[in-house]
């Protein structure tokens, strides 16, 4: 996950989470859509599921493109570089409460961010 890899812009941000099992488990978009949804409420971002790209805050943003990625399940979760995401937000509370919320959907997680930052991560 990093600033690099955007959003589908015609997508609103459910659709774009939803995307994923729709490809890679072969879902109906009406199930993908589902699992879109409840990460959406486990992570208190329901309120954004509806909105496109340039009408999200750096935090829907950054919520919606981890979504995309965990909705995968995949073995290793990246998050390339945090500030860049969040520019205007305390990120490293942030983004371990934002973890937090999904850990019974993470194998491993790395924050690639500078090494003087390393202190405000919870080991994961």
């Amino acid at each position: 996950m990093s600033a690099e890899l955007p959003l589908r812009a015609n997508l609103v941000v459910l659709e774009n989470i939803a995307v994923v099992p729709q490809y890679v488990q072969n879902l109906s978009y009406l199930d993908a859509a589902d699992v879109a949804w409840n990460l959406l409420l486990q992570v208190g971002y329901a309120d954004a599921a509806y909105k496109r790209d340039p009408a999200l805050t750096h935090e829907e943003r950054f919520v919606a493109k981890l979504l995309r990625a965990v909705v995968g399940r995949p073995d290793l979760l990246l998050i390339d570089r945090p500030a860049m995401l969040l520019p205007d937000t305390r990120y490293p509370p942030f983004v371990d409460d934002v973890l937090r919320r999904l850990d019974d959907r993470l194998n491993h997680c790395w924050i690639l961010d500078y090494r003087w930052n390393e202190p405000l991560y919870a080991p994961r």
